[in-house]
């Protein structure tokens, strides 16, 4: 690809159907340490690379910090595919948008170092709401390991904390923003459970009876995998293998240390709706989701109905879910009640946020204040660092769609804080606009949905407002030369895509990341830099959480559940279909992963 050399450091070591304030950055910016590199030798980073300590003198990383340094390969050749530590991943320089001049390595100086995470789909696996039984029509539509979603994410928190400075800054992280899919299936506990995760505390990743589990792995059907039992299922035909004591490590407390650092929260989906794409509030789910009954399979004649719905989106109302609720009563297991599996209202959400008890390293509210309560409003701008501004937007329907979009009334409200910061920008018939007066800044856009995910339809919790598309957002940012660029989720892949703009100025980056519960289970370092030759550079870095490459089958303590939530992540059914030297598509290309974007400063 025109526009990209590749740097190998000399260190280095789909929707898926689912069931179920400032912060100023650490002074001013500062001048790096020098760091040459050409496309004819080795980049190298400007800070030693070490693995901190983590939690109780344990090494949270014993083999690298990032994926620089080492990235988690398959190994072997049987049907369940085992995981080791491989070499890490180059970096990339990317001159799609501004041309990579030399000498810029000398002369740069650091502007921000922030932490992504997104789509952590922390999961209350026991709710009677979740649709695991759609797994009949499509086996992607039921993953394996997400009874481990608090282990797997809990050693993301230990390893954003054992982060030093980002790799080529040496600047220390200043906080984490984590763009949506907080949670799996809209519910209060998952919802405590993820701010508890951030903040810190003891977990219970458990619902219902409290002294057993009632999901579909001992159930008793083929369907799914019972690692606890001697069942011949049909993953363990694959090669999944029997764990026991597994179900009972799944549901024990885990405590999280919180993140050392101040986070925000931007809504994704799979936050605001059940399923990530239901209606939240219909009084019959309402009720079924905090009941004692629970569906484990239906016909297939319902599976493919139901399957057919969800991917269109066009039953707002859930008539056919609960169609098949109906005539399938007979059919449902008695499991035990939980009132706390309720869903909740945005004015909720907000709520829960700014509870001071989830306050962990800050903000209070994470980037909401109790301004925002006024009219449940999920959109911010905060202070990224001097001179650095965030803005995170709601890209969700409120009244049930896995897809995203913005209303008329927040694309007004982004488009005034755009030109607060700018002074200068284009109007919409591309027309130069001066403001003498703006506080000039460059400008970071947050948000869950990725701008291919992002379309127009009604929305009837919002219905006098037209909706607006990724290509109309795209549109509005390209008009502002402040903006950098647009960071977010949803998509489980990496990618990063240049939006170039005849005005040169007018280009920016969409980075978008893949999730933390299915395949690869990453997040990104995000380091912006001033180059002092027009343009500016930001480095993306992808980590992994804390937990060893190889998981130990024997080893239920927290940190092995961890490993094992990786490795089975890699073990989803099809997954090896897109394998290449050990590396799958959904990680992305090279040019998706550990990357320098140049673009031009404004």
């Amino acid at each position: 690809m025109a526009g990209i050399e590749t740097h190998v450091p000399t260190n280095r070591r789909r929707f898926l159907l689912s069931s179920g304030a400032a912060v100023a950055g650490a002074g001013a910016a500062w001048a790096l340490p020098s760091q040459r590199s050409s496309s004819a030798a080795p980049s190298t980073h400007p800070l030693p690379r070490t693995s901190p300590a983590g939690p109780a003198g344990r090494r949270a990383a014993p083999y690298g910090v990032t994926t620089l340094d080492t990235a988690a390969h398959l190994t072997g050749s049987g049907s369940y595919r085992r995981l080791g530590s491989g070499p890490g991943w180059p970096l990339v320089v990317r001159g799609d948008l501004a041309s990579a001049a030399t000498g810029r390595q000398d002369r740069r100086t650091a502007l921000a170092c922030f932490v992504q995470f997104t789509d952590l789909h922390v999961a209350d696996v026991q709710s009677p709401l979740r649709t695991e039984y759609l797994r009949a029509g499509s086996p992607g539509s039921w993953r394996a390991q997400e009874a481990l979603s608090v282990a797997g994410a809990v050693s993301l928190v230990e390893q954003a904390n054992a982060l030093g400075g980002g790799p080529h800054t040496g600047r220390r992280p200043a906080f984490v923003m984590s763009t949506g899919d907080n949670i799996d299936n809209h519910s209060m506990i998952e919802l405590e459970w993820f701010l508890t995760l951030m903040s810190g505390g003891r977990i219970t990743p458990n619902t219902g009876d409290p002294g057993a589990y009632e999901g579909v792995q001992n159930c008793g059907l083929p369907l799914y995998w019972h690692p606890a039992d001697g069942l011949r299922d049909q993953d363990k035909m694959r090669g999944l293998p029997s764990i026991p004591g597994y179900l009972d490590a799944a549901i024990r407390p885990v405590t999280s240390p919180g993140l050392k650092i101040p986070w925000y929260s931007t809504p994704g989906n799979h936050d605001d709706l059940p399923g990530g794409c239901l209606a939240p509030q219909d009084p019959e789910l309402t009720d079924y989701i905090t009941g004692a009954r629970k569906l484990f399979s239906i016909p297939d004649t319902d599976v493919a109905a139901f399957a057919k719905v969800l991917d269109s989106g066009d039953d707002p109302k859930c008539t056919v879910l609960k169609e098949i609720l109906g005539r399938n009563a007979a059919k449902a297991r008695t499991v035990t009640a939980d009132e706390r599996r309720r869903m909740f209202t945005p004015h909720e959400y907000l709520r829960a946020h700014l509870n001071p008890a989830f306050a962990g390293a800050g903000p209070v509210g994470h980037g909401y204040t109790d301004d925002h309560l006024n009219d449940d409003q999920t959109y911010y701008s905060f202070t990224v660092a001097e001179g650095v501004l965030g803005i995170s937007i709601d890209t969700t329907y409120r009244s049930g769609h896995y897809e995203g979009s913005l209303g008329t009334t927040q694309l007004q409200w982004l488009e005034r804080t755009l030109a607060a910061h700018s002074s200068r920008h284009y109007d919409a018939d591309g027309r130069l606009v001066r403001n003498a007066g703006a506080d000039d800044a460059h400008i970071l856009v947050f948000s869950h949905h990725h701008s291919p995910s992002m379309t127009r339809r009604p929305d009837a919790a919002r219905a006098d407002e037209q909706r607006h598309d990724g290509a109309e957002l795209i549109a509005l940012l390209s008009r502002f030369p402040n903006v950098v660029a647009w960071i977010n989720g949803h998509s489980h892949v990496n990618r990063i895509t240049p939006h170039a703009h005849p005005t040169a100025a007018r280009s920016f980056w969409e980075v978008n990341t893949a999730s933390h519960v299915d395949y690869p289970q990453h997040a990104r370092i995000v380091e912006l830099v001033d180059n002092h030759d027009g343009t500016l550079s930001l480095f993306t870095t992808l980590i992994e959480s804390a937990a060893p490459h190889r998981a130990d089958f024997d080893d239920l303590s927290a940190v092995g559940l961890a490993s094992l939530y990786r490795e089975l992540s890699y073990n989803a059914p099809g997954l090896a279909a897109g394998m290449s030297g050990g590396v799958h598509e959904m990680a992305g290309r090279p040019a998706d992963r550990n990357t320098e974007l140049l673009v031009h400063r404004a």
